[in-house]
């Protein structure tokens, strides 16, 4: 099967993000957003069909955004990706809105960016794709500024993107803004949803975004002045600081899980110390270590916390072995078990290890039990 061009940037062990393009557009859309996106997460961008390089046969008249969702999943698996934050621009928001309804176990978190769970009815649609179908997209192509950004703003790239585009794919992409309503749907989202509207979008009105963020539970929605259409080219800076701290939220859900395991003591202790220069590698720990591998089920707490101490031993890091071995009580392992685990680490990391292991896990222990 023919897949939708993309581009993937970011660390190939990170949390995956997929961002979807505006009708007309290429992946160029998130040139100024993606690559600091990039920094925590797996980016993956696309193309529509018949847009920057995919192919225009991935679609046809009467397709529907459904269809577009379904190219996006193909693409997805291609990658190994299961499950995925995800963020679309007006009809890359729409196959979101799709995907939350309709694939909900595939999605994390999900951003609509100056798009619509409706556009205004079937009839605009359809006389565009019948123009588009009959002239051509350079006729659209000339207004686009117009249409995409407030102001004297440009981005000679997109409307290039534009220009270019394969028209009868365009208008099969109109054929499917055509049919999309979701508007009876929206209660059903239940991933956690951020509306971003351009406050001088003609195309998609805040109204457009407030209806969504009203229906779905949970939503939070962000108004931008000075933004039209095309948000993330125009106002790149005001759209990465929404989409970060939207899909950030591991961080504060790591940190929930590294208090549940060392201690609410221990935390407070180490955010106390913070400063500026180690911020940064605290919440690394909180959004990564705590926020992405301490609360994947696929192990239990009690074998991690198993897994850490013959890591913390056979690496000879004896005061986060004592962290550790607090926290191996917070997750059930008894005392018996944890000289078991310090045992093996004897066979495997050597005696001098597990000797300096056993005296500071005595200790903690002891200290644990208010014994001498």
């Amino acid at each position: 099967m023919t897949l939708l061009n993309h581009r993937a940037e970011g660390p190939s062990s990170a949390p995956p993000l997929l961002l979807g393009p505006s009708l007309g557009t290429s992946y160029a859309l998130w040139d100024a957003v993606a690559p600091e996106l990039s920094i925590g997460h797996r980016v993956v961008r696309w193309d529509l069909p018949g847009h920057g390089g995919s192919a225009a046969g991935l679609i046809r008249a009467g397709a529907t955004v459904g269809d577009l969702a379904g190219l996006v999943l193909a693409l997805a698996d291609s990658l190994g990706i299961e499950r995925f934050a995800y963020a679309g621009v007006s009809l890359g928001g729409a196959v979101g809105l799709h995907l939350a309804v309709h694939h909900p176990q595939r999605l994390s978190s999900l951003a609509v960016i100056c798009s619509s769970a409706h556009f205004n009815g079937s009839r605009p649609w359809e006389e565009r794709a019948a123009l588009v179908r009959r002239e051509g997209l350079a006729g659209l192509a000339d207004n686009a500024d117009a249409r995409w950004f407030a102001g004297d703003f440009t981005v000679p790239r997109l409307v290039r993107d534009h220009r270019e585009a394969d028209p009868e794919a365009y208008a099969a992409c109109c054929d499917a803004l055509a049919a999309f309503d979701l508007r009876d749907r929206l209660t059903e989202i239940a991933v956690p949803a951020l509306l971003i509207a351009g406050r001088e979008d003609p195309a998609t009105p805040p109204a457009h975004l407030r209806e969504i963020a009203d229906a779905v539970p949970g939503a939070t929605l962000v108004e931008l002045p000075g933004s039209s259409h095309l948000a993330p080219a125009q106002c790149p800076e005001a759209v990465l600081t929404a989409l970060r701290a939207h899909f950030g939220q591991g961080a504060s859900r790591g940190m929930a899980v590294r208090r549940e395991v060392l201690g609410d003591a221990h935390v407070d202790r180490a955010q106390d110390r913070q400063t500026p220069f180690t911020a940064r590698f605290q919440d690394f720990i909180s959004r990564y270590a705590w926020g992405e591998i301490w609360t994947d089920p696929t192990l239990s707490r009690r074998e991690r916390s198993m897994i850490t101490l013959t890591a913390l031993v056979a690496h000879g890091h004896y005061d986060e072995l004592a962290l550790h071995v607090r926290a191996a009580r917070r997750n059930g392992l008894t005392p018996e078990e944890i000289g078991a685990v310090l045992l093996q680490t004897a066979v495997y990391c050597g005696v001098p290890a597990a000797n300096s292991a056993f005296a500071t896990a005595q200790r903690v222990l002891a200290e644990e039990d208010g014994t001498p």
